[in-house]
């Protein structure tokens, strides 16, 4: 049986933690910003968690 691939769009825009969890960086904060308030420009900063719901399909597109 083959090896499983890396969804290779998935490693550049997921991290998996330590625990198994799956983090993302949040859009929409590269450019446009001028017109974005400082409370949605600081809320954007850092990276989020995958709602578990999702966090079984982004692990196997992860896998390698």
């Amino acid at each position: 049986m083959p090896k499983k691939k890396t969804k290779k769009g998935a490693t550049k825009r997921l991290k998996l933690t330590a625990r198994g969890k799956v983090r993302y960086s949040r859009a929409g904060k590269s450019h446009l910003n001028i017109n974005k308030s400082r409370k949605r420009k600081r809320n954007l900063r850092g990276m989020g968690m995958l709602s578990p719901s999702f966090q079984k399909n982004a692990s196997n597109m992860l896998a390698s």
